[in-house]
């Protein structure tokens, strides 16, 4: 059976005293699962992870934390970036590449082969979304280091239309997703992580965490209710 992940990507959502109460909501819930067969991250607003890591390693909760965004920068006069470096102290995976980055801050391409880079340089797992194949094909040209890291990398398949912002979106069909996920493997030629994001909810998580090539799913909006979160996890 092959390892599963889950990465709830919190977005520009929840105060702290609302983090605080989804944690104790999942101790409540307390959804069981192996380590060896399931890895559960959440990716909230860089301010709640301190507060957060503190409540999850007091009450022994099997969640880790990411950040949903680094610095393409080392430590520096960049004002308002985190630095991998710093980030690395609270967490173990960084969101890269999502499709959110480029569509409101405008991040490129370049931009994102310099977080891959700071990320893996720092003993961070990057979570490196995908939504067009010439993405994956421009840092593959570009540089080996997605070829030469392919086992310290979680791709994420993100097409746009499905991404979950609060409105009706829909996940993409499963063919779809199984035949576009297979083309990331391919092209960096050897056999990887592949999770789906894009409208991942309870209602579909079975169906989409058993395709061929994918190994769990990058929810959103549907992370932020802890309820829903819970059954997407026992969907595995």
């Amino acid at each position: 059976m092959k390892k599963h992940f889950i990465v709830g990507n919190w977005k520009s959502y929840k105060t702290l005293t609302e983090a605080k109460t989804w944690l104790e909501k999942f101790k409540e819930l307390n959804p069981e699962y192996s380590p060896d067969q399931l890895e559960v991250i959440v990716c909230p607003p860089f301010l709640l992870i301190p507060s957060m890591k503190q409540f999850i390693n007091d009450y022994n909760l099997p969640i880790k934390l990411g950040v949903q965004d680094i610095s393409p920068f080392d430590e520096g006069a960049y004002t308002g970036s985190i630095f991998a470096r710093e980030a690395k102290e609270f967490v173990s995976h960084a969101l890269v590449g999502h499709s959110e980055r480029r569509k409101y801050f405008h991040e490129t391409d370049e931009d994102v082969l310099a977080k891959i880079k700071q990320v893996l340089n720092n003993s961070i797992t990057p979570v490196l979304c995908i939504s067009d194949m010439k993405q994956l094909e421009y840092y593959l040209k570009e540089d080996d280091v997605l070829v030469t890291n392919a086992d310290k990398i979680i791709f994420v398949y993100e097409p746009p239309s499905a991404i979950s912002g609060g409105g009706a979106f829909h996940a993409a069909d499963p063919k779809d997703i199984d035949i576009n996920s297979s083309e990331i493997g391919k092209l960096i030629g050897h056999n990887v992580i592949t999770l789906y994001g894009g409208s991942v909810n309870p209602d579909n998580a079975a169906t989409i965490f058993g395709l061929e090539h994918i190994s769990g799913g990058l929810p959103g909006q549907a992370s932020l209710d802890v309820e829903k979160f819970v059954q997407i996890i026992k969907s595995v």
